[in-house]
């Protein structure tokens, strides 16, 4: 593969991240007027069905065993953006909550393991020690002001790691397309089932609101899984690993201009801590990465 293709991929990713960090701060602004269970689920319906429509080719030979996994890792999915939005509505640092967020990548080894018996790199068992520190910096870098959804943010980090090794064997079996529209799809229709038990519906929405919510469900939902699946298809798995780190850094800064929000010096280092951590996880894709420089 071409130099020009290298770094046309990166920068694809690389704007991927800006775009999932956007969507942050789109999805915080739109639970102004909407709750959050069920902006969640409407927007990854719209979302999934956009995706069907730009794939609609793929689906053909589609089989009832196939769909039925993907559904499984949807309803998954579902559950662990239903913790993270619940987090997402409470918190009060973005940034924070973006960062033990990221501590699924770490994790995504650690369930392939005692999953699948995949034995994971050996560099998982240094990184493991270092995010929980940075994890312990982040919940108590306000000294006595923990916030319950920092819980959340952490619940829906497993459950995303869990996600992640059902989404990669289901990969090899359907079109990225195909799979990422069920996965939202089902998602979206979980959420809304139980949105109603659990917070009451809005019965008009204003015209700010709407626009932020076609900003998360557009921008940062579809045009960014697009884009992602495009980016990740002209570089090597290694490149996207180590670029896709950067959403978290992207979601700190943007909520530090967008909403003013500011962080102590232990909060900033538990952020460094589990960022490190992250890196030291793919330090073979983070070797390959270099070397391909």
């Amino acid at each position: 593969m071409s130099t020009s293709s290298h770094l046309k991929a990166e920068l694809i990713l690389v704007l991927v991240t800006v775009i999932a960090a956007f969507g942050w701060i789109f999805s915080k602004e739109a639970l102004a007027g909407l709750p959050p269970i069920f902006f969640l689920g409407v927007r990854f319906v719209l979302a999934g069905l956009i995706l069907f429509f730009a794939g609609a080719r793929f689906f053909k030979g589609v089989t009832w065993h196939d769909l039925k996994g993907a559904m499984i890792v949807g309803v998954v999915m579902g559950i662990a953006m239903m913790f993270w939005i619940i987090g997402l509505d409470q918190v009060s640092n973005l940034g924070v909550g973006a960062f033990i967020n990221s501590l699924g990548v770490i994790l995504v080894p650690v369930f392939a393991r005692f999953l699948f018996n995949e034995r994971p790199a050996k560099s998982i068992w240094f990184a493991l020690p270092i995010a929980i520190i940075g994890l312990a910096f982040l919940a108590l870098g306000n000294g006595l002001a923990f916030e319950f959804a920092q819980v959340y943010f952490f619940i829906a980090a497993v459950t995303f790691a869990l996600q992640f090794n059902l989404l990669t064997r289901m990969s090899s079996r359907l079109h990225v397309l195909v799979l990422t529209s069920i996965q939202l799809v089902t998602a979206g229709v979980l959420l809304l089932i139980i949105s109603p038990t659990v917070e009451e519906i809005p019965h008009s929405v204003s015209i700010p609101i709407v626009g932020w919510f076609l900003a998360s469900t557009v921008i940062a939902t579809s045009l960014r899984f697009l884009l992602q699946t495009y980016g990740q298809s002209l570089t090597p798995a290694s490149h996207a690993a180590v670029i896709m780190n950067l959403e978290p850094v992207w979601t700190a800064l943007l909520a530090a201009i967008w909403f003013s929000e500011t962080m102590t010096a232990l909060q900033m280092f538990g952020c460094c801590l589990i960022f490190v951590a992250m890196l030291v996880s793919k330090w073979q894709q983070v070797l390959v990465f270099l070397r391909l420089r």
